[in-house]
């Protein structure tokens, strides 16, 4: 093998984790966007045959996420440092199983009927999973893109905080007006569940941004 394969190689390893956190985002864009029609369903049926849908999306990211710890394990250079990829992947696959536990505790609890502040709070996880594929589409030319990927950090960051003043407003009027003590523990224990699945959104992009910070 001369010298010119033998350093191709280590770039195909090195290219490799590209698509890979590129599939990880677009599968969690496929469960976000289930997520969305579960919280706005009423049908009990419905919203089970969504969370099971979800629960096929972890599925599949946990088997992209067992692919780039392997292919971590085996690469001799890595596009960026290994704890970072390492952090990257746990935060996204985190992100992922938030939005699982979220649509696991609608098709158990079965609130009377949808919120339209959850919904929101849907919608903007939504949004969050869809600039991850953007992120994660720029990870090849992260020098040139900084600024760009940079941006979507904020978004999200932003979205966060959106998403916490929804919470905050959801949770006051809920304990103000619910009447049935058990549909106040059912909505609070849902829509605190969805707020953390917006808060694992912020630690991806802090995660972005760490790595950005180091190859700009």
């Amino acid at each position: 093998m001369n010298i010119d394969h033998f350093l191709q190689l280590f770039v195909v390893k090195e290219k490799s984790f590209f698509p890979l956190f590129v599939q990880t985002a677009e599968n969690i864009k496929k469960a976000s966007e289930l997520l969305i029609k579960q919280t706005s369903s009423a049908d009990p049926d419905e919203r089970r045959m969504l969370a099971h849908r979800i629960k096929e999306y972890e599925t599949e990211g946990d088997a992209i996420h067992a692919k780039i710890t392997q292919v971590l394990i085996d690469a001799y250079l890595t596009p960026f440092d290994r704890e970072d990829i390492h952090e990257l992947a746990e935060a996204m696959d985190s992100f992922l199983d938030c939005m699982r536990d979220s649509s696991k505790l609608v098709a158990i609890y079965q609130p009377k009927e949808p919120s339209r502040k959850l919904i929101q709070i849907a919608e903007y996880i939504d949004k969050a999973a869809g600039l991850m594929i953007e992120i994660t589409k720029r990870f090849d030319t992260i020098r040139k893109d900084s600024r760009v990927i940079a941006a979507y950090c904020d978004e999200i960051k932003e979205i966060e905080h959106t998403v916490d003043d929804i919470f905050e407003s959801y949770m006051s009027n809920l304990f103000e007006k619910e009447p049935d003590a058990k549909e106040l523990i059912k909505k609070k224990n849902i829509a605190q569940a969805l707020e953390n699945t917006s808060d694992v959104a912020k630690v991806v992009s802090s995660k972005v941004r760490g790595i950005v910070v180091k190859n700009s």
